[in-house]
């Protein structure tokens, strides 16, 4: 699976756009005073961009060589700074009780794996910190508009009720949306879209 993002993200076009994800975008903004945020799985930095124009101190994580080097590119050409680490998610461990937010964008493992990144992105969080997490609900099998084929690495709502039951719940809905996220994500789709704050 590296290779195949670093494959991915080896063109010079970035993959899902420059624009942040729209739900991340509008979750963000509610937040009144910009914080401490960890996204994991973070690709070419187009979230990180985003969060670091807002004033947040950015930490993005992903397994792909290629997606840090297309995510310093577009640091530079908006002359922002974060830091971006390249780990295999299924052993990073974040510092505990560190970060305001925790982004979860289109984040597909299988079960197991998923519980765990899930249950240490809660760990991060101080409390009153937020996870703010969109990925595809099971009913996206078959569609073109982006995603893993694969059932089991796709979401269903007693996922998230199961995973993230010790947080209090302010999002949660399963939403077919509009996608339009370079041309890996784009057109209609089945999501889960979820926040949870840490009591």
């Amino acid at each position: 699976m590296k290779n195949f993002w670093n494959d991915r993200f080896s063109t010079q076009e970035y993959a899902y756009g420059e624009e942040p994800n729209e739900f991340l975008k509008i979750e963000i903004s509610k937040i009144s005073q910009a914080g401490k945020i960890l996204l994991l799985g973070e690709g070419e930095g187009r979230n990180a961009n985003y969060a670091a124009q807002l004033g947040w101190t950015v930490d993005a994580v992903d397994w792909s060589e290629e997606g840090k080097r297309k995510a310093e590119i577009l640091a530079r050409k908006n002359n922002l700074i974060f830091n971006y680490s390249v780990f295999d998610l299924r052993q990073y461990t974040p510092q505990i009780g560190l970060y305001d937010v925790v982004g979860l964008i289109f984040l597909h493992f299988e079960e197991e794996i998923r519980e765990q990144i899930h249950k240490k992105a809660i760990e991060s969080l101080r409390v009153g910190g937020k996870i703010i997490l969109e990925a595809y609900d099971k009913s996206q099998l078959g569609k073109s508009s982006g995603g893993p084929q694969e059932l089991d690495l796709l979401y269903s709502l007693e996922d998230i009720v199961n995973d993230f039951s010790e947080l209090e719940f302010e999002e949660f809905s399963q939403e077919t949306v509009y996608l339009n996220e370079g041309k890996f994500h784009i057109g209609d789709a089945s999501v889960i879209r979820f926040v949870g704050t840490k009591k």
